[in-house]
């Protein structure tokens, strides 16, 4: 009875033991393919340029992206729907139908001109100031400026403002230019998706080289894993340094991508600076944020861990030793 209690309690001891030494194992081996790694430096340092570049393209690309809605919302909250009221309307009406819009959901703001102050403006801005003055009535109807909240500014849902507005009676005439609206909207969704298209082909590259690289690794290794399987190694345990080799590959080539973008935006910055400046304008160019970069180093990683996976899944397998 003592015997089983104790063989019980060695089986346990010796399962607590084997539990305990499984992360102790895993950090042997990951630093030992790190050391691998360094002592094939031209190889690595070639892997990881190749890696880095490869996705610092599509980041960059992103970056673009990110900027060019921020400058696109910026756009669409200045864009403007101009009603222009009836000869007929009096002041009161007038100012009913501007309490009437500020109502409305989709609008941010309401800017109301009188007629009186229309002409005025008119007179200082055509300069002819004097000839005006021989009007028997002001030709100038008051005029409301509606500014959409950023949900309406976007084309169609301006335009389905500027059809409601247009109902109110007191209203003549609407206009709105959505056209730019519209094309500068295909136009950031064709950029996002040449992003996509270019991100998925270099994801593609990425992922072969990182599988040739550690392919040519375990080629180099094939007489050891023999020996390593000859004494009884199973493949897992075979893998796991190749596997690693992958997953530092993705860091080390994640943080070259980040470095890259950074550089890049830093080098840009200073010539949109300048360009900004003529234009009487400023614009700030948008780095990637922390959550980003993480995004992109955890995304390298995932890409080196699968190139490695699908080249040992199919290389190890395939190396047995001599049965002499």
């Amino acid at each position: 009875m003592s015997n089983t209690h104790n063989s019980g309690l060695s089986q346990r001891g010796s399962l607590w033991q084997r539990l305990l030494m499984l992360p102790i194992r895993h950090l042997q081996q990951a630093v030992g393919s790190l050391g691998d790694l360094w002592r094939t430096p031209f190889t690595s340092v070639m892997t990881v340029f190749v890696l880095g570049i490869s996705l610092a393209l599509p980041a960059t690309l992103h970056l673009f992206v990110k900027n060019a809605q921020h400058v696109s919302e910026q756009w669409d909250s200045s864009s403007q729907i101009t009603l222009f009221l009836k000869l007929s309307t009096s002041e009161k009406s007038a100012k009913n139908l501007v309490n009437r819009i500020r109502l409305y959901n989709e609008v941010s703001e309401v800017h109301y001109i009188s007629a009186e102050q229309a002409l005025k403006e008119f007179k200082m801005l055509s300069g002819f100031g004097q000839s005006l003055e021989y009007l028997d009535k002001n030709p100038l109807p008051a005029t409301v400026l509606v500014t959409p909240t950023q949900r309406s500014s976007k084309a169609q849902a301006a335009n389905e403002l500027l059809e409601k507005l247009l109902n109110e009676r007191e209203v003549e005439q609407g206009k709105l230019d959505v056209e730019w609206l519209t094309r500068l909207e295909a136009m950031a969704r064709l950029i996002e998706d040449i992003v996509l298209g270019v991100a998925l082909l270099l994801c593609l590259s990425v992922v072969l080289i990182v599988g040739n690289t550690i392919r040519l690794a375990i080629l180099n290794q094939k007489d050891a894993i023999a020996v390593m399987k000859l004494v009884g190694a199973t493949d897992s345990f075979i893998q796991r340094p190749f596997l690693y080799a992958g997953i530092w590959y993705g860091i080390f080539g994640g943080i070259l991508s980040c470095l890259c973008v950074a550089l890049l935006a830093q080098y840009l910055e200073s010539a949109i600076t300048e360009l900004t400046e003529l234009y009487h304008s400023s614009f700030e160019l948008q780095g990637l944020a922390f959550n980003e970069v993480m995004l992109l180093i955890a995304f390298a990683v995932t890409l080196g861990l699968l190139g490695s996976y699908l080249s040992v899944s199919q290389h190890i397998k395939a190396i047995e030793p001599n049965a002499d």
